[in-house]
């Protein structure tokens, strides 16, 4: 019976497995999507004794040749299994980009200090995109670790699906200290006032307010008045409503007098 349990799981995690032909056509270009958006984390934690089963065999298949290592790559990346770890870290060396975004995601997913520096080697040093764009991401649950700084090099330097995932991390790195939130807001005001991509500005945006809560009052209306300007100037109507959200979102009296007032002025829709 349990071996029955483990073959259907077996199946059904091969029919969601990542195409390996398709991912490495997509690696030529830079991505729109992004693989963790097919991923629906509460579903698949649902059900303990399947992800269990689902757990076992990933690591089996990570001991295996190359497709065998996408499957458990791709089981990783949305469970959580510590047993992992040592048979993650090394595919981060792997010359084909597809096991290495695969891991670096799914260390993202299985956080370990153990992988920080890799990880940030990869970040600033990996010659395709698409690997840098997940180190972006799965940086952002190591907030304790020294990622600070070369998560803000890529927000400023790198193509812009790294630096939309780089500004998304840095409201993680800000939320763990007050100095590193002072630090992480300044620098994404000037993101948002030079970056020429308008999901990195939306992504910008979304992150101060994240980190909103946790400035002194000084800084707290510097974060106010620059998002004012977005709502007031910038080119593209998503980053304006984006910014609007954001504001109202603060729940401060005098933030949304002013709202009130731009929309009485016909400023505001």
């Amino acid at each position: 019976m349990k071996e029955d349990r483990l073959n259907s799981a077996d199946e059904g995690l091969r029919s969601l497995a990542i195409d390996p032909d398709i991912l490495a056509k997509e690696l030529a270009a830079e991505v729109q999507g992004d693989p963790l958006d097919e991923i629906d984390i509460e579903a698949f934690d649902s059900d303990e004794t399947k992800v269990s089963n689902e757990c076992q065999l990933g690591l089996n298949w990570l001991q295996q040749g190359h497709e065998e290592r996408l499957q458990g790559l791709r089981v990783f990346c949305e469970h959580r299994d510590p047993r992992s770890i040592d048979l993650l870290i090394p595919l981060l060396a792997e010359p084909c980009p597809v096991e290495r975004m695969s891991a670096v995601y799914a260390l993202g997913r299985n956080p370990s200090p153990l992988a920080v520096d890799t990880l940030l080697q990869l970040l600033e040093n990996d010659s395709n995109a698409y690997v840098r764009k997940a180190a972006a991401w799965s940086l952002g649950n190591y907030s304790n670790s020294p990622v600070m700084e070369p998560l803000l090099r890529s927000l400023h330097t790198d193509v812009a699906a790294v630096r939309l995932w780089a500004a998304s991390s840095l409201a993680e790195v800000g939320s763990s200290s007050i100095e590193k939130a002072k630090k992480v807001v300044l620098e994404l005001l000037l993101s948002l006032r030079i970056d020429q991509e308008p999901l990195v500005r939306s992504n910008c945006i979304w992150s101060l307010g994240r980190l909103y809560g946790n400035l002194p009052q000084s800084l707290k209306s510097e974060l106010t008045e620059g998002l004012f300007l977005v709502l007031l100037n910038d080119l593209e109507p998503s980053v304006r409503y984006e910014a609007r959200i954001a504001l109202e979102q603060i729940q401060s009296p005098d933030v949304l007098k002013r709202l009130k007032t731009l929309v009485e002025d016909g400023l505001l829709l």
